[in-house]
């Protein structure tokens, strides 16, 4: 593609950033100011300032990823189920100490490169039930640690990390590496 296409496709792609960005950042404020036309004016202002701040700090993915929110509100409400479900675990555990524990570590590679992408996958992860992330040896490797590993927590993870990338559509860089590595326990 030619350097004016290329410049012509990375502009759009900021314009529409700031476009979806101001529109959910002036939803917020109405919501928040209580919606009154006199805070029209300041929640432009803000508004403004939170688009430039946002786009410098977290500039749209240069590989044209998009968030897809349809899969986002599913992922939301899977994380909710997922967040109870653990509750539960764990205090059943805990009221019953009957219940088998086998402790361990789980070794897992991420598809995500270290990322703020993989940064949210290692939150969302921390919810599921008996299973926190809790370091990395090497950046390729993130160590779960398991109040049961004899579970199939590389499979429950890699499942989560199915149900991210899908949201991401390729947003935050993963695009490019969905594929080049593998899963699992090591």
């Amino acid at each position: 593609m030619p350097a004016t296409q290329t410049a012509s496709v990375s502009s759009r792609r900021v314009w529409r950033a700031a476009i979806g960005r101001g529109a959910a950042y002036f939803a917020l404020w109405m919501v928040i100011a209580g919606g009154e036309a006199s805070d029209l004016a300041p929640g432009l202002g803000a508004v403004a300032l939170a688009v430039w701040v946002s786009l410098r700090l977290m500039p749209p993915d240069p590989a044209g990823g998009n968030v897809r929110w349809l899969s986002a509100f599913g992922l939301l409400a899977h994380f909710a189920r997922v967040s109870v479900v653990a509750g539960l675990d764990v205090a059943r555990r805990a009221l019953s100490p009957r219940l088998r524990l086998d402790t361990g570590y789980v070794h897992y590679r991420p598809q995500l490169p270290p990322s703020d992408a993989r940064s949210l996958f290692q939150a969302i992860t921390s919810q599921m039930p008996g299973t926190i992330p809790s370091g990395s040896e090497r950046a390729d490797m993130v160590a779960y640690h398991c109040l049961d590993a004899s579970q199939p927590v590389a499979r429950q993870l890699a499942d989560e990390e199915s149900r991210l990338l899908d949201v991401l559509g390729g947003a935050l860089g993963s695009a490019a590496i969905v594929g080049e590595h593998t899963r699992g326990d090591e």
